[in-house]
């Protein structure tokens, strides 16, 4: 019999985990082929039956993409520690992890501290963007000062600490929107605007 091919598999795993073959999708976690793995996760959140078990265990997959898909996943799950995809060693996977924070919005101190120096000194841009984001999400006053810094930053970090701005308020905040609004990068002078708009309105 002849084997399938990887596409094959491929769409063999996303049918599966739509038609809820569980022991196939399960299984499928453990495949040799990362692509079968990362697929492997969709399809049994789809069919209900990835574990929180399973899913931090993927997040110490070999593989950065598959880590990345599973931390991308546990964005529903408040229950999932994802502080240590914090300090993963690649990028796309601790810039997955902040977004994955943003979206529990209530963090433990240890994460906090961690998206703080993040913000900060990240040296991937990505992951500061995503950092700075995250702590507009959930909106500490601990985390106001890391988002002011992003203010400084490259344009899209800008654009986006500004628009993190939002929670918080006085007169730092005040005087880094007032900068915003006279930006050179006119997305960063539009999220500006917008943040101002919303700020009249209330």
């Amino acid at each position: 019999m002849t084997r399938p091919s990887r596409i094959e598999r491929w769409r063999g795993i996303t049918e599966a985990g739509y038609a809820g073959q569980i022991d196939i999708v399960v299984g499928a976690l453990d495949d040799d082929d990362p692509v079968v793995r990362e697929l492997a996760l969709g399809a049994a959140e789809r069919s209900n039956s990835l574990s929180d078990e399973l899913l931090v265990r993927s997040m110490s997959d070999p593989v950065p993409a598959v880590r990345r898909r599973a931390v991308e996943l546990a964005a529903a799950r408040r229950s999932i520690d994802v502080l240590p995809a914090l300090h993963d060693h690649e990028p796309i996977v601790v810039e997955q992890a902040a977004w994955t924070c943003g979206e529990h919005e209530i963090v433990r101190d240890e994460v906090l501290a961690r998206l703080i120096e993040l913000a900060t000194g990240a040296a991937a841009p990505l992951v500061r963007e995503a950092a700075v984001a995250a702590l507009g999400a959930i909106g500490d006053e601990r985390g106001l000062v890391a988002v002011l810094a992003g203010c400084t930053d490259q344009p899209a970090i800008r654009r986006r600490a500004v628009l993190a701005l939002a929670p918080f308020s006085g007169p730092e905040v005040d005087a880094a929107l007032e900068r915003a609004l006279a930006d050179r990068d006119w997305q960063v002078r539009q999220a500006a605007e917008v943040l101002a708009q919303v700020a009249g309105d209330d």
